[in-house]
């Protein structure tokens, strides 16, 4: 009797260890990635972009398409001043106006923000599903993590820019162009291009293929669009008189390009020309030799040859800001592919600093943290376009020796043979 009662009283308080988790790893994975995911993309958009900083890139655009719709000059600005200025073409003024429908900065920007925000995660759920990957799986909250931590997405929000919609924009030109579908990567592209022609070069890409249906489409978004805007913007000659002059000289602040990092520092002019030419021959390098991906892995191709060319623009031309390293992450989620330069180590150097958001200037070492400020940026967008033309080298001087090896006879068993006979 006693056995008997105390039966139920055992399976009550002791139990078999169960031979496997009720949750498969994947499973937690998701457990921990998504509560990291929504702490990260609240305390961003609600915290840090809410709160705002000192650069306001917003109030500038939203004071513009407020004088676009009031009738008065869009290009009013004192330029010789280091605030953020109105620099967007009429085409581009003409596409933004709603934003001047708001009736306060105050509703327009929690709005915009928000936007931004959505845009991004829509992106980095494209992107995940292009890497091969469902969005339930654990990868995406993870990237959706990353990129929240990055100084790229933080200072989009904060700053209050469009950045995070261009890279939505960039994201849907790359995947309808490798599908084929040429007329509509075009038509999105154009309209990145209208707001921000850093992304012109990007019209190589379909020539490289023969396809010259986006490069047409393209080309016209930007063109139709200041067409029909150039009457209706109020001063809109003052873009020709004031903006572009303005646009035209290599800002010593806030400027990450080989340019910007030249004027700060004084560099003599023979020595940046070497350094312009020596970044430019990697980016040509890099470009070329990914080239021979563009049918076999056209993904790959496309979104990592976006991420030299763009990298290269930031570099390059006259202006280069940090934020805009938010649009190299096609290239870099291409490490989720079986062939990508994101295999190698040195490419992770770059990404590691351009992403980080990490200030350097402090009270102890005041000169050698603001000039790691200054400088690493456009140290990391090189290393970025270095690795990758090193890449495409080794990968094509391994092909090569390859092909010339000789063809090897099978070696004979003769064991076999004996057993045969």
């Amino acid at each position: 009797m006693m056995g008997m009662k105390l039966a139920p009283l055992e399976s009550v308080w002791t139990q078999d260890a169960p031979r496997h988790s009720a949750a498969p790893p994947r499973m937690i994975a998701n457990y921990l990635a998504w509560p990291i995911a929504l702490l990260i993309v609240i305390h961003r958009v609600f915290v840090s972009a809410w709160t705002g900083a000192l650069t306001d890139d917003f109030t500038t655009v939203w004071s513009a398409a407020k004088r676009f719709i009031d009738r008065v000059p869009v290009y009013n600005e004192t330029y010789h001043h280091v605030d953020p200025h109105y620099l967007y073409n009429p085409g581009a003024t003409l596409l933004l106006s709603p934003l001047g429908l708001a009736p306060s900065i105050d509703v327009a920007r929690p709005l915009f923000i928000l936007a931004n925000a959505a845009a991004i995660i829509i992106a980095l759920a494209w992107l995940t599903r292009r890497s091969g990957f469902a969005l339930a799986h654990p990868v995406f909250p993870f990237l959706i993590a990353a990129a929240f931590l990055t100084e790229s997405v933080t200072n989009t929000l904060v700053f209050s820019n469009i950045n995070g919609v261009l890279l939505l924009a960039l994201v849907a030109f790359l995947d309808w162009f490798v599908r084929g579908h040429s007329w509509a990567a075009g038509l999105v592209l154009g309209f990145a291009i209208v707001i921000k022609p850093m992304f012109a070069p990007l019209l190589v890409l379909p020539l490289m293929r023969l396809d010259f249906k986006a490069p047409l489409a393209a080309v016209a978004v930007p063109v139709v669009l200041n067409l029909i805007a150039w009457p209706l913007t109020p001063g809109a000659s003052d873009y020709v008189d004031k903006v572009m002059p303005y646009l035209g000289i290599t800002r010593d602040y806030a400027n990450a390009s080989l340019a910007g990092f030249a004027a700060y520092y004084g560099m003599p002019n023979w020595l940046h020309a070497l350094l312009f030419l020596l970044i430019a021959a990697a980016v040509a390098v890099a470009i070329i030799g990914l080239a021979r991906f563009r049918y076999s892995d056209a993904w790959m191709w496309a979104a990592t040859s976006s991420g030299v060319l763009i990298s290269g623009v930031c570099l390059l031309s006259s202006l280069g800001q940090a934020y805009y390293s938010m649009m190299l992450l096609p290239a870099i989620l291409t490490v989720l592919r079986p062939l990508s330069p994101m295999h190698v180590a040195p490419v992770w150097v770059g990404i590691v600093i351009f992403y980080s958001p990490l200030q350097w200037a402090e009270s102890n070492f005041p000169d050698l943290g603001a000039n790691l400020d200054i400088v690493l940026v456009t140290i990391a967008w090189s290393i970025f376009i270095v690795s990758i033309a090193a890449w495409v080298v080794s990968v094509s001087t391994t092909a090569k020796e390859k092909a010339n090896e000789p063809e090897q006879l099978p070696r004979l068993d003769r064991g076999a043979m004996a057993r045969q006979a």
